[in-house]
């Protein structure tokens, strides 16, 4: 049964982009586009759970908002 995560995308000063997923902590890659971080995120997401039990999730992710002060 497939599964749905939530990640975090950031770009680092050398202009990769990086991923966090919220549910699994500690499981994070990059990429050099948008389209190879999701398919690095994918792969990261398998392989993590290949050696780490699912934690089990009793939140709901809300979202992220950014905010200027």
């Amino acid at each position: 049964m497939k599964r749905r995560y939530n990640i975090i995308i950031e770009k680092d000063e050398e202009g990769w982009y990086v991923s966090e997923v919220v549910e699994l902590p500690g499981c994070h890659t990059q990429g050099k586009t948008i389209d190879q971080l999701v398919e690095r995120t994918k792969e990261a997401i398998k392989a993590y759970l290949e050696t780490e039990e699912e934690p089990e999730i009793n939140e709901e992710f809300v979202g992220i908002q950014q905010i200027e002060v």
